[in-house]
């Protein structure tokens, strides 16, 4: 991968991870004001499919926009660069919205980091943060989050970094991100893609933080 394109990887990540605190804060408290009823398991099961909502009608749009004739290429790979960042802004958004439900909300960059390259790569990130951290539990984030060393957390992000940029590499470098489909297939495929892709964070979530606590914790964001 040339140097421009992981520039271009890195740059996306750390502008996400940078900006996700405020918005996710925001998005949780949204939740609770609207259903202030709701168990902590149906708030995560909502920030889920809001999240996989956004990114599958972003998926959706650009395929439907590429599939027209009249894009070029050139107007199809920038649909499909802000595309990539609607899918990773998503993610970090949502990603600190769970962890905050379950009162694991990270103090600093480098491991909201850790989550996100972790959610992002699916079930090899949550191997790879098992192997690189010698954890042997499934519910690593907690750990990860609260506890290790932040040399360590650094070291688990080095690494998580390295296997983001080859699967970006393998799947057509940094605009293919988001795991879009070509250009040109249309709207149905991008939204199902999308969708598929959204579901597969959510579910290495999951298996990350474990089940939802019982109860909110006292640090959550609230109704204002």
């Amino acid at each position: 991968m040339s140097r421009a394109r992981r520039s271009a990887v890195d740059r996306l990540v750390d502008r996400a991870v940078r900006r996700a605190a405020g918005p996710a804060a925001r998005r949780l408290a949204e939740l609770r004001a609207a259903e202030p009823d709701a168990t902590p398991a149906a708030l995560v099961d909502r920030l889920g499919r809001r999240y996989v909502r956004r990114v599958a009608a972003a998926g959706g749009g650009v395929g439907a926009v590429a599939a027209v004739p009249a894009v070029g290429t050139v107007a199809a790979a920038a649909l499909t660069a802000a595309q990539a960042a609607t899918f990773v802004t998503a993610s970090a958004e949502y990603v600190t919205a769970v962890a905050l439900v379950h009162g694991v909300a990270a103090d600093d960059e480098e491991r909201r980091r850790t989550l996100l390259l972790a959610a992002l790569l699916g079930e090899r990130g949550g191997a790879a943060v098992r192997g690189g951290a010698g954890l042997g539990t499934l519910a690593w984030a907690k750990t990860v989050l609260t506890r290790l060393p932040l040399g360590t957390v650094r070291s688990v992000n080095a690494m998580l970094r390295r296997q983001l940029l080859r699967a970006a590499l393998a799947r057509g470098g940094a605009l293919a991100l988001g795991r879009l489909a070509p250009f040109g297939v249309g709207a149905a495929i991008g939204y199902v893609g999308g969708r598929a892709t959204a579901r597969a964070v959510v579910r290495e979530l999951a298996t990350a933080l474990g089940p939802a606590p019982s109860a909110l914790p006292a640090t959550a964001p609230g109704p204002a």
